[in-house]
């Protein structure tokens, strides 16, 4: 199995390198970093399972834990968010 094939079964994407720099040219990354795109990713995975989308979820939230790690290591900009 291709990194790309093994890639889409746990992700749902193929290319990893050009989801990350779609997240990084994206406005809400730009404004508020990384926390709040992870935060839409499981708000979107919520949705998922909400209709049906088990799968779709599973892949989701791999991609937001998959965001999450390049966080903890430095490779994406976590904001400090005011919540109110």
């Amino acid at each position: 199995m291709t990194t790309a094939e093994q890639n889409f079964a746990m992700y749902g994407i193929k290319y990893l390198d050009d989801f990350v720099a779609g997240i990084k040219n994206s406005l809400t990354y730009k404004m508020t970093g990384g926390f709040m795109v992870v935060a839409g990713l499981m708000s979107d995975a919520q949705e998922q399972m909400a209709f049906g989308d088990v799968e779709g979820a599973r892949k989701t939230l791999n991609l937001a834990k998959y965001l999450q790690f390049m966080i903890a290591d430095g490779e994406l900009e976590f904001k400090n968010v005011e919540v109110v």
